[in-house]
């Protein structure tokens, strides 16, 4: 067994030894909310291997999604910069360019092997954002986020080639999530024969629509959700299917999700690896209301207000575990402040790597070893979001700043303020009675955002 203690281990950057290197490996769920998993509160869906990681390593309770939708929150993760600095800051039309670093492209320069499985979003064929223009070695998923919504396509990227499966579609006999899992597995065994570390990044399109899922995962909730069949939604947005049992399938999808990830972590503790090997797993935002899921019904955001596309915390506050045994005590939980752009330090931290001076993250890796009173701490968390006239928010300390439709209320707007220690529901909103706090986040904000080449505050949207 391949064995790592803290005895060789330096958390300065640059300072970490080739033999102290650890494999990483980044999971990210989709369309899932804090409260979609049993650690968290889920009472309907059942997810004992997340459940079980959690009480293998460290709970997260204020970590935040890069953004309230997909794409910018992947930027934000691979570049580890928020959403007012970030090149793609809402979901189509953006692309990373050449100029822009990466994640894989950082670790690769202290000898790690990448691989990308699943969902990509940040650059299409034939741009400069594919991932294998990103730095990473391995890819096997969609470039595209709209073919992304189907689970039986009829090819997938394999690299910069395409993997056809024509007949798919109608057969259904790919289902194409368990393709990644099965990827990211080999990808793991293959690496583990090499003397060099690894880093994953698992970006599963699971419980994203559209709603399906193998009968086998959805048959042990018939019995125990309300109403689970037959339900008709006449409200469908245009291309997602009327599901007979959504909620089943919707709860299937998830438990399909957390087993996998159970086959990934057994793979680790098999290989004798574990002990060398980071796993951080999170979602990408907020639970949604999209293509038929119910996150009502789940309560899929919790004790939260806002779904996917608010910026209030039930769109971004996210689930965040870290699973590192030897190293994260079992059963550890922590409230440091902390989003997705702060994984790029983190692993920068824990590998050696430098860090790429644009990036503006948080390293949490003090945190991760039990080193709170060494922990940095954040001033303020920016995000920003161009869609229905745009939104902003800002956390800084306890109080959290939300402005919504900034082309009707001007760059001098008025912020909603919560106090969040006593308000985590975001109910109660100060602005009257805080007028100086007015003036102090629009500060922040000024300082935060940046101009955009695809994105316009005027348009409420990407730029022509």
């Amino acid at each position: 067994m391949v064995r790592f203690t803290l005895a060789v281990l330096s958390f300065s950057v640059g300072i970490v030894t080739a033999v102290a290197k650890p494999n990483i490996i980044y999971i990210l769920a989709d369309d899932l909310g804090i409260n979609d998993f049993g650690c968290y509160g889920q009472e309907i869906m059942k997810t004992p291997r997340v459940d079980q990681m959690a009480a293998e390593g460290m709970q997260f309770f204020n970590h935040y999604s890069g953004s309230t939708v997909c794409a910018p929150t992947r930027s934000c993760l691979m570049t580890g910069q928020h959403t007012g600095q970030t090149r793609v800051r809402g979901n189509g039309g953006a692309q990373l360019l050449p100029e822009d670093v990466t994640i894989p492209e950082m670790l690769k320069e202290v000898g790690y092997t990448t691989g990308l499985i699943g969902k990509w979003g940040l650059g299409e064929e034939g741009s400069t954002g594919v991932p294998w223009a990103q730095g990473f070695d391995f890819f096997f998923g969609y470039l595209n986020q709209s073919r992304a919504h189907r689970y039986y396509p009829d090819w997938i990227w394999r690299n910069d080639q395409k993997e056809e499966y024509p007949d798919n579609p109608t057969n259904r006999e790919v289902y194409i999530h368990d393709s990644f899992t099965e990827e990211g597995l080999k990808f793991i065994e293959e690496q583990s024969k090499t003397n060099e570390p690894f880093f994953l990044y698992m970006a599963y399109t699971l419980s994203h629509v559209d709603l399906d899922v193998p009968e086998d995962s959805m048959e042990p909730y018939y019995d125990i959700i309300e109403e689970a069949r037959p339900f008709v939604n006449p409200n469908l947005p245009k291309g997602y299917r009327n599901h007979p049992t959504p909620r089943a399938c919707f709860a299937g999808m998830t438990t399909r999700l957390d087993r996998d990830i159970g086959y990934l972590l057994d793979k680790l503790d098999g290989l004798g690896i574990s002990e060398n090997t980071l796993v951080l797993f999170s979602s990408d935002n907020g639970p949604t209301s999209a293509g038929g899921a119910d996150p009502e019904y789940f309560n899929g955001n919790g004790i939260y207000q806002g779904i996917k596309r608010d910026v209030y915390e039930g769109g971004i506050r996210a689930p965040m575990i870290a699973r590192w045994p030897g190293t994260i005590e079992a059963g550890s939980k922590s409230d440091h402040v902390s989003a997705h752009w702060d994984v790029m330090a983190t692993l920068a931290e824990v590998s050696g790597a430098t860090l790429p001076k644009e990036q503006v993250g948080v390293s949490f890796a003090p945190t991760l070893k039990g080193d709170a009173d060494n922990q940095d701490q954040h001033d303020y968390l920016y995000w920003e979001f161009y869609e229905k006239g745009g939104k902003q928010a800002i956390r800084q300390g306890k109080w959290k700043a939300v402005r919504l439709d900034r082309t009707k209320i001007g760059p001098e707007g008025a912020w909603e303020i919560y106090d969040l220690e006593k308000d985590p529901s975001e109910e109660n909103n100060l602005a009257a009675q805080k007028p100086e706090m007015q003036k102090q986040f629009n500060q922040l904000a000024l300082e935060a955002a940046t101009e955009s080449e695809f994105f316009s505050w005027k348009s409420g949207k990407k730029k022509k």
